[in-house]
């Protein structure tokens, strides 16, 4: 069974990371899940942060010469800027003058109530988004397995605040990856950026939208047999996961509720005795499995709680109006958001994908994949005689 944990504060030693279920002989290649991580790290609109950071793993178990051995996967993330923090985050020795202001839209508040701190510091470390990195390098882990199976992702950047871009079936990549917003519409592109210097102007901040397509899924990922089995919902649960969105839709999302039937459904067709369909309005998913179709994901991220202009709150110690900490931060990390929502589509769709191909060695899930797709293709082949 496929599963991951990740543990480690936003200003304490490291960040670490632990999957357990890979199968053995898949080869790392360690270069590209770092430049994975400085993806996430960039973005226009990020904050003094990331000038410190500079994201790298390390292995301390489960790989030998470059491949999993098939036992769990040690990942670490050592975070530079602990030392301009020891003194108030070492594991033995750290203190430091609470902070008592909750902001509107963190996990401040609600954190401190539920585990008794007095410290809000104890709750906003663990809640901040510095944990996200550790869950893109265990996302670009998983990326290699999928691709061995002929499984991408990828993503952009659709809309930030009020500037929205037009919405893409297809996409190159290559022009996301140069565009500093993830955007590949490049007037689209330039709005954003002004709209970002605004927001930072203003002491404000932004939220958006971002796009995850995943090709080359085989039909059947998923199941309709139990509701926490269902394909959508494993996918939207783990992006829900992610500390600043607030929505996740598949495929035509929330416009299928305004359309009839005859313009919400994807028909079927034969082209040279192939099944296809006209068009993807169920985003590859239909009744909690994947149908073949490209998945695609639109997820809506809230703006940073941080503000540098800060809102009206409270101080708990005194129960006094005061206004909300602030701490250094980001004014939108709507493009990092899109590579963190790749990772976490990428970490929830292994797990399925190992269920129903399996394997103790990367060799077995490929043989174990392949006679899968063979017996699909002939499966109506022969229709056998039921009268």
């Amino acid at each position: 069974m496929f599963s991951y944990l990740t543990a480690g504060e936003s200003h304490g030693p490291a960040l670490v990371g632990i999957l357990d279920g890979l199968p053995a002989h898949l080869r790392l290649d360690v270069e590209r899940i770092n430049a994975t991580l400085a993806r996430r790290q960039g973005g226009y609109g990020r904050g003094a942060r990331m000038k410190i950071e500079r994201d790298e793993v390390e292995f301390l178990a489960g790989l030998r010469g470059g491949e999993t051995l098939g036992s769990p996967l040690a990942v670490l993330i050592r975070n530079r800027d602990f030392e301009n923090n020891r003194a108030l985050m070492d594991p033995l020795t750290g203190s430091g003058r609470p902070l008592t202001n909750p902001r509107p839209g963190h996990a401040d508040y609600a954190g401190a109530l539920k585990y008794r701190q007095r410290d809000l510091r104890n709750v906003l470390e663990r809640a901040s988004a510095r944990e996200t990195a550790m869950r893109v390098a265990l996302g670009a882990i998983c990326a290699q397995l999928l691709e061995a199976l002929g499984i991408t992702t990828r993503s952009y950047v659709s809309r930030i605040g009020a500037v929205g871009a037009p919405e893409l079936d297809d996409w190159e990549q290559e022009s996301v990856e140069q565009s500093d917003v993830r955007c590949p519409h490049e007037e689209a592109a330039r709005a954003m950026i002004a709209a970002i210097d605004a927001a930072k102007t203003a002491g404000d901040t932004l939220g958006g939208q971002f796009i995850v397509r995943v090709d080359g899924v085989p039909v059947g990922i998923g199941s309709n047999r139990q509701p926490n089995e269902r394909l959508d919902g494993v996918l939207a649960g783990a992006l829900m996961g992610m500390q600043t969105v607030k929505a996740v839709e598949v495929g035509l999302g929330a416009d299928v509720a305004s359309r009839p039937g005859s313009q919400a459904h994807d028909v079927f067709a034969l082209a040279e005795s192939q099944v296809v369909r006209s068009s993807n309005r169920a985003g590859g998913i239909e009744g909690g499995m994947s149908n073949g179709e490209p998945i695609v994901l639109r997820v809506s991220v809230k703006p940073i709680p941080t503000l540098m202009k800060a809102l009206p709150s409270v101080n708990l110690h005194e129960r006094a109006d005061a206004p909300a900490t602030i701490v250094r931060s980001d004014v939108c990390v709507v493009p990092a958001g899109a590579i963190v929502g790749e990772a976490m589509v990428r970490l929830a769709l292994t797990r399925p994908v190992l269920e129903k191909y399996g394997g103790d060695s990367l060799e077995e899930t490929l043989d174990n994949l392949r006679r899968s797709m063979q017996a699909g293709k002939s499966l109506f082949d022969a229709a056998p005689d039921r009268a």
